[in-house]
């Protein structure tokens, strides 16, 4: 059924009270225009992102992607202290809640922030009293991705798995790498995720979405990538999607992001629906949500629409991200049997 039982409104309505996991979210692109408007008010003068949220939705309309990677920034640079800090984690917690999110994997860049002044130590404070604040408030488990920027040299790498490694916070379950992928090999990123493996953390860089599929070969085969950020680009290869199939590597698919950055002309362009069609583990995610004027709600629409699935094809999207989560096995039991029973709960006619 294209658009389940009780058509487009009884879908949004469904997804809307799914339990759900997202895998593929931005610490600091998850900022509300609220949040991000009272940033810029505290720094006013100091920044040229806009303190009206109103106007944050001109600002946040990109030409490609270099130029969302300098917006991205100036809402980076409003993050001044470990208060700062804090306060954007818990609204970011707050904002998942009202979604029903019930366990996300953020990726957090802690290099941006401590390369601006703020102290390693206060920065895992804040994030992990954010941490446990929702977890208690508001039943909203996180988890910690630590991701290099990629535009910020091996420098950034090096400090990245500094402050993975030896100030690892109790949140932290894994190691990425965001940023541009155009003139940023991901080879050159080696030692640093070899390191960050061997101290138990999984391994799952950005590949694929700005480049072509020998990006995603890089991150297998030289990051021991075990879920691909994006991979937008690796059904141009069909010996990766071959690989991908058989080695159950779960992409974290992000369709409006991959719009609004230009990676893909028209929404209806997006190749989710051939990554489906091959068999491939997709995980539906917002990517930075109020940059691209969504959210995971808004993205189990998008793809509901481009899969033309009901609520059962919903609810198997939300148990693929539960399944290629990193939460532990009887969490994935528990929060998959949660997706069961609201799917049996759903009125049928």
């Amino acid at each position: 059924m294209a658009e389940g039982v009780q058509g487009v409104r009884g879908v949004e309505a469904f997804i809307a009270g799914m339990p759900k996991a997202e895998l593929h979210v931005h610490h600091v692109g998850s900022a509300s225009p609220r949040v991000v408007a009272e940033l810029a008010a505290r720094h006013a003068g100091r920044s040229k992102v806009p303190v009206d949220p109103q106007a944050l939705a001109e600002y946040f309309t990109f030409t490609d992607f270099a130029h969302f990677i300098e917006v991205y920034l100036s809402v980076v640079d409003l993050i001044r202290d470990a208060e700062d800090v804090r306060a954007l984690t818990y609204g970011v917690a707050q904002d998942m809640a009202r979604q029903n999110i019930r366990y996300a994997e953020l990726t957090v860049t802690p290099y941006s922030s401590v390369s601006r002044g703020i102290p390693d130590v206060a920065f895992m404070e804040a994030i992990e009293d954010a941490r446990l604040s929702a977890e208690k408030d508001l039943g909203i488990v996180l988890r910690w991705c630590f991701d290099i920027p990629g535009e910020a040299g091996l420098a950034s790498a090096e400090e990245t798995a500094r402050l993975a490694l030896d100030l690892a916070p109790d949140g932290l379950v894994s190691f990425g790498l965001g940023g541009p992928e155009i003139g940023v090999p991901r080879p050159q990123f080696k030692p640093y995720f070899d390191r960050a493996r061997a101290a138990g953390l999984h391994s799952v860089p950005h590949a694929g979405e700005s480049t072509g599929p020998e990006t995603v070969w890089d991150a297998i085969r030289v990051l021991g990538a075990e879920r691909i950020g994006h991979g937008t680009q690796s059904v141009k290869d069909p010996a990766l999607v071959d690989y991908l199939g058989e080695h159950r590597i779960p992409l974290e698919v992000c369709p409006t992001s991959n719009l609004a950055t230009r990676v893909v002309e028209r929404i209806e362009d997006h190749p989710v629906r051939q990554m489906v069609d091959a068999g491939l583990v997709v995980t539906v995610n917002s990517d930075d949500p109020p940059m691209f004027g969504t959210d995971l709600n808004t993205e189990y629409a998008v793809a509901a629409k481009l899969l033309g699935l009901d609520e059962a094809g919903i609810a198997a999207l939300a148990r693929n991200a539960v399944e290629a989560s990193f939460l532990d096995a009887a969490g994935k039991r528990r929060l998959t049997g949660e997706i069961d029973a609201y799917l049996a709960g759903w009125p049928t006619a």
